[in-house]
């Protein structure tokens, strides 16, 4: 274990096995660690902290910090989970859950990019990459395979489906289905992600059927819920699609624009 001098590590706080610490970071009592960490300088990891194996973060980022919801007690322990694998660039901010869900969570495998907001009580799936920037609000959900361009603002209680891209600079203001790719203002569909796709190893079958099924749903002109009748006939058994359509029967806050 390799800790700078000048870092400020309590001696309550759970640390595993082959970690360095930075000059000048900041470690609290309540905090675990896992094996083979990397804290750069200035970094403060505040109570609240569940950080596994072979994290690395880098300097002046504030993991596990209050949330900002007027309503929470700072009094009620909460948490921040970082899973296996994941990168947490200069600058990022990420606030420990509140009351409502306990702790907010990113996954195995992602990258937080530099100046990336993370609210209370969002969960965040593995191997999401949020580029510079991007600001994620309370309550919001982010699942697996998901890239969101830099400064995108996502707006709170949203959700982005699986193996979905947001093209940066754009709001999200309403939920993004799985496997699509979105930009413009207001934001809207504008086809599948494809290449992400054919690079986590979909076949050129299963790509196939999911731009057919969303041609279905978004240009065929039908009102959604006629369309996802007919999806659902045509694709009982493609669970790609089945993906799709619990992904939609679940949304609060609606679609995005066909």
């Amino acid at each position: 274990m390799q800790i700078h001098p000048t870092a400020i590590v309590s001696q309550k706080a759970e640390l595993g096995s082959n970690i360095v610490i930075g000059p000048f970071s900041v470690i609290e009592d309540d905090v675990v660690i896992g094996n083979d960490c990397k804290i750069g300088p200035h970094v403060i990891i505040y109570n609240g902290a569940r950080i596994g194996n072979r994290v690395n973060i880098l300097q002046g980022a504030a993991v596990s910090n209050v949330s900002q919801d007027l309503k929470f007690d700072a009094n009620i322990i909460t948490q921040f989970i970082i899973d296996d694998d994941t990168t947490i660039r200069e600058y990022v901010t990420l606030h420990r859950g509140t009351e409502d869900l306990g702790y907010s969570k990113v996954g195995k495998n992602c990258l937080l990019m530099a100046y990336t907001h993370v609210a209370h009580d969002c969960l965040i799936g593995d191997n999401c990459i949020l580029a510079n920037l991007v600001q994620i609000g309370g309550h919001a959900t982010i699942e697996d395979n998901v890239i969101i361009g830099g400064g995108t603002p996502v707006h709170q209680f949203s959700k982005i489906g699986q193996h979905a891209m947001v093209a940066g600079g754009y709001r999200v203001i309403a939920d993004v289905p799985p496997y699509a790719l979105v930009g413009g203002e207001p934001l809207k569909y504008s086809g599948l992600n494809v290449i992400g796709l054919r690079r986590r190893g979909f076949s050129n079958n299963d790509i196939q059927t999911l731009k057919d099924a969303y041609k279905m749903l978004f240009l065929s002109g039908d009102n959604l819920s006629a369309a996802k009748i007919k999806v659902a006939e045509k694709y009982a058994d493609h669970q790609l699609v089945k993906n799709i359509l619990e992904f939609m029967e679940k949304s609060k806050r609606g679609l995005v624009k066909r």
